[in-house]
């Protein structure tokens, strides 16, 4: 099963306010397992960055001013996205500016129904505890000690991990896996050392253990074997 998990970078907090996608960052999955495939893109947001914004991803006015406009990039990004469910940490944010970048450029907006939202995911799994990437991260013991800010691409790239393991685990397909992936499985595994089988070792009585056995049958009073030899 092919998904795509990605994460925005923006302007703000609000597309129909006027905030803007500056970033788009996409790993595709096929059966949980990262294919290498990814797709990310800058965006000229044609509007001043907030000193707020510029503080969390680092993106500045003068770094974004040569980068095309969504519109110029839509159909590339489309066409990686294909019909794929698409995985995002509080995805109802990154629909929205998703979809608003979209409609903005006469494009139809994303389907609501293939969104997975890993936040949800990890309230279910794990009520009351902290929920976001970066606590995730430290929950399943995944390496963020790269990620200094908040980037588009990096931040898809650990999401894709912490879905993993929110959904399973590494191990979730084992024994269910496509014959491919079997085969891979199996060219990595060490060589199995085959050996001969060994011949069966003699186990019978000695005459002196069966001797010995009936003296100490002898010794026994009113024995309860005997009682069933009486009744037949």
């Amino acid at each position: 099963m092919r998904e795509i998990v990605f994460d925005t970078e923006t302007t703000g907090l609000n597309p129909v306010g006027g905030d803007r996608m500056v970033e788009i960052g996409c790993i595709e999955i096929v059966n949980r397992v990262e294919t290498g495939r990814t797709f990310h893109a800058y965006f000229n947001p044609e509007r001043d960055m907030p000193f707020e914004a510029q503080e969390v991803h680092g993106l500045t006015n003068l770094f974004l001013s040569d980068k095309p406009r969504f519109s110029e990039t839509a159909e590339a990004l489309l066409d990686f996205l294909e019909d794929s469910p698409l995985v995002a940490h509080n995805a109802g944010f990154d629909f929205g500016f998703l979809n608003h970048e979209l409609q903005k450029c006469g494009r139809i907006a994303v389907s609501m129904h293939r969104m997975i939202d890993t936040l949800q995911l990890a309230r279910i799994r794990h009520p009351g505890a902290k929920h976001s990437l970066d606590a995730l991260c430290m929950r399943f013991g995944i390496d963020r000690s790269h990620r200094v800010k908040h980037g588009a691409l990096l931040d898809a790239q650990l999401l894709a991990q912490v879905y993993v393991e929110l959904t399973g685990g590494r191990q979730i397909g084992l024994g269910l896996v496509a014959e491919a992936s079997t085969v891979a499985v199996q060219a990595s595994a060490r060589p199995v050392t085959v050996r001969e089988p060994r011949p069966p070792r003699p186990h019978a009585a000695l005459a002196e253990e069966l001797e010995r056995h009936r003296a100490f049958i002898a010794k026994l009073v009113n024995p309860l074997w005997e009682r069933f030899a009486s009744i037949r």
